[in-house]
């Protein structure tokens, strides 16, 4: 049996305590989405990155094939070409040759400039153009030339391809 006058015990959370439970969580929730979309647009600049490694050495191997085929004159033509021929396996967001931007995320080859494009789906993180609406990263493959002496003549030859972005004039 209770006394009379002990004071009565209540359950449950008074309001400051549940204002503050709200304001933490609110707090964690604003924090962990902030890092997910951090983390998000790391991924993607991670692929992006890869994906330019692979194409890279992609258009390595294509020159060496026509050095060592002799053909170094038909070199000139990697500049104008989609790189993304030169891999066995394309990636799985290239959609392959357009004239317009498709959707965000994904890679396609500008058949107007003869350019590849990455049109850019977290653009926080990533320096890019804004083309047509959509924010880009535009590639170009170029030939590196340079001055080889042999027999004490200087002649230029083609010693290297390299996969450089593209600035866009706006």
């Amino acid at each position: 049996m209770k006394p009379r006058n002990a004071p009565a015990t209540r359950g449950g959370f008074t309001l400051i305590e549940l204002v503050a439970a709200i304001l933490i969580l609110s707090v964690v929730g604003g924090v962990f989405l902030n890092r997910l979309h951090f983390y998000q647009a790391m991924a993607e600049k991670a692929s992006l990155d890869y994906t330019l490694m692979v194409l890279k050495a992609g258009l390595q191997i294509r020159l060496a094939e026509l050095i060592v085929t002799n053909r170094q004159a038909d070199a000139a033509e990697l500049e104008s070409e989609n790189p993304m021929q030169w891999l066995s396996e394309k990636p799985a967001n290239y959609l392959g040759e357009y004239r317009d931007p498709p959707e965000r995320g994904n890679w396609y080859f500008d058949t107007r400039q003869r350019q590849l494009v990455y049109v850019v789906n977290n653009s926080d993180y990533l320096d890019a153009a804004e083309v047509t609406g959509t924010k880009q990263l535009r590639y170009k493959p170029k030939l590196l030339i340079n001055q080889i002496t042999m027999y004490a003549a200087s002649v230029a030859a083609v010693t290297g391809i390299n996969l450089v972005p593209v600035t866009v004039a706006n």
